[in-house]
This record gives C-alpha cells, structure tokens and sequence, in this order.
C-alpha cells in the first residue's frame, strides 16, 4: 500500500475524535443520571469537592469527570482559580430544566450498545432487531432528543405551515398521533389546542403506559388519551389531522400505514409527516447530520423497518424525493415540503 501520511494522520485524527466521543456518551450519561450538570449549575464556578458534594458522589470520580468534560467543550475551566462552571449556552444545552438537555441524547448509543450482539447478529443474517426489544433507557433517550425540537417548533412554526390547520385545532379537531412513544408531540399539542380531542398511538405497550401517566400528571386526561395500536392498525376514521413524527421510517410498510392514515382522514383531512433532515443525494448528505443519522438508523431504524414483511427501510436519511413518493403511492394527491429545520422535514399530505 501506498500510504499518504498527511492523509493517514487526517484519518487518525477522526478516530481519536470518535473514540473520545464513544466515551463521551458514556460519561453524559452518568452525568445526567447522577445530576452532575446541575449539581455544577447551582454552585459555579465550582472545585471538583463542591460539585460532587452537591450532586452527593465521589469527590474523586467528579473530578476526573469535569476534567474530560472541559476537554470535550462541555463545561469550562478556569485555570487560575481551578474551578469550573457552565458557559450560558453550556448551562442551556446540558443543565437547564428548560433546555435542550442535550446529554439525554447520549442515552441512545449508550442504550443500543447493551443489545450490540443481537444487532450484529441481525446483521449477518440480514434479519431484524425489533424497537421494543431494545433496552428502555433508549426509549427515555430517544423521546428526551426529539422533545426540545418539538416544543420549539411544533406549534409556533410547523402547525402554522400546514394548510388551514392551526385554525382547525384551535376551533377542536379530532388528531392522531402515530408512533408516539411517550406522548412528548402529543402532549404538546392536547396542552396547546385544548378544544381539539388527541389521541396517540403506539404499537409499543410499555410506551402507552407511560403516556398515559403523564397524561395524568400533566391534567390533560382524557381530553389527550393514548391507545396501543400499530400504524397500519389505526383506529377510528374522520380525523382531521394525522401526524406522525420522526416514526415512519421506522415501520416495515411505510406505504400501508400512509394508506390506512388516508383513509382513516377527512376529506379535507392533513397528514403531517415530521421525518429526520435529508437531502435526496446520498453524496449531499456527507456532512454531521447525514452521519448520525445514518449511524443510528444501521442500528435502531433499518434493524427494526426488517421485523416484518414487506421489511421495507427506508431509513433515516429516506429524503424528499423518496417521501413524496410513497405519499403519492398512498394516495394522497397533494403533497409538499412544509417547513424544515436542520434535524427536520416536515411534509403536508392532502387527500
């Protein structure tokens, strides 16, 4: 082999990046459990004693932790007074009960790990490894990396891009949430129109019963209700809105689960379909996003889209173009690019 040395270091130097950043989910993850982020928040700028005492953990293993923590640009060091603290936009990102608490996310990669041996051996034999056989901290994780997004852009800037439904659900519509897990969009749409009736659905059992409890915590029982039923299983008919948000992908038959929702629509009836960013070009999808997205659909989307027949998987990076194509196939006659963010599609489907 001919190596190029410059571009050998270059490629060194991704690895030591991702592995740092495999260690990273890890010590995220135990940061948020223990409270080490807030523990940090509530007596910065902060020694390593201090922290831990607040957050009620070894002294030791804190220390270690804030040290790789502020070498990963997660937390800030000062070295003259050797304290740490949290930057504004660190305190928003990872400590704020408010915020985008960002280290939940770290709980996916951390969660699929402990199932690597079946993944792989989903791979080899080109089988599948179904959603609700994963460990549940991927569930919390999961709806914990989705909700910040919802919660800024649901309501204020998604629902208004749609056609005429903003106006529907605030005069009381009758909405399906599909694929809804721990209720996180549905919640926030019962709390947001509360003339409309919402229900969601989830073929995952374990979900629904935690919906259904913050359901009730929240007081927007049973106005907001939650059932088990899988997509192609939806129940009910003449719904205004149907919504499925960061899900299809998933589902082994995308297609009859987009012609069950438009047949279970109004005439005048909106699916609103929220799908990870993707541009239709595999090679214009070279870029940060493209690469985790690609990543966790090998092991969570396409590994569960091969439980069953048609074993469709689409997978994470489906794009526009794909997306519009099984709409059109579903029946829908109309269909557009709603709105976007960087992490988000968000399609209209009409009848």
């Amino acid at each position: 082999m001919a190596v190029d040395e410059s571009k050998l270091n270059e490629l060194l130097g991704s690895f030591v990046t991702d592995l740092g950043g495999s260690f990273q989910a890890i010590s995220a993850v135990i940061g948020d459990r223990l409270g080490l982020y807030r523990s940090l928040l509530a007596v910065m700028p902060a020694t390593p004693a201090e922290v831990a005492a607040g957050a009620g953990v070894g002294e030791r293993y804190v220390r270690e932790w804030l040290k790789g923590q502020a070498a990963g640009g997660y937390v800030t060091y000062d070295a003259e007074s050797e304290r740490f603290s949290l930057t504004d936009e660190q305190a928003f990102a990872l400590a704020s009960p408010d915020g985008m608490q960002i280290a939940a996310a770290f709980h996916i990669p951390v969660a699929v790990g402990k199932s690597i041996e079946r993944i792989t051996d989903a791979v080899r034999t080109n089988g599948g490894f179904g959603w609700h056989e994963h460990d549940p901290a991927l569930f919390e994780g999961t709806e914990r990396f989705f909700r910040p997004g919802y919660v800024a852009n649901l309501v204020s800037s998604w629902i208004p891009a749609l056609d005429g439904v903003d106006e529907k659900l605030r005069d009381g519509a009758k909405v399906a949430d599909v694929g809804c897990g721990h209720g996180a969009s549905t919640l926030l749409l019962g709390e947001s129109y509360p003339k409309s009736r919402v229900t969601g659905f989830d073929y995952h059992g374990p979900s629904i019963e935690q919906a259904r409890e913050r359901a009730v915590d929240a007081g927007l029982a049973p106005r907001v209700s939650f059932e088990v039923a899988a997509a192609a299983d939806l129940p009910g008919t003449e719904y205004d809105l149907v919504a499925i948000f960061d899900a299809l992908h998933d589902m082994p038959d995308p297609l009859g689960a987009a012609k069950h929702i438009r047949e279970a629509l109004k005439p005048d009836g909106t699916f609103l379909l929220v799908e990870p960013f993707a541009n239709d070009k595999v090679e214009d999808n070279m870029n940060p996003i493209g690469r985790l997205y690609y990543a966790a659909s090998t092991v969570i989307c396409v590994a569960h889209s091969r439980t069953e027949e048609p074993r469709t998987a689409l997978g994470a990076q489906a794009g526009e173009a794909r997306l519009t194509e099984i709409l059109r196939d579903a029946g829908f006659s109309r269909v557009r690019r709603a709105t976007e963010t960087p992490f988000n599609l968000i399609m209209e489907a009409r009848p």
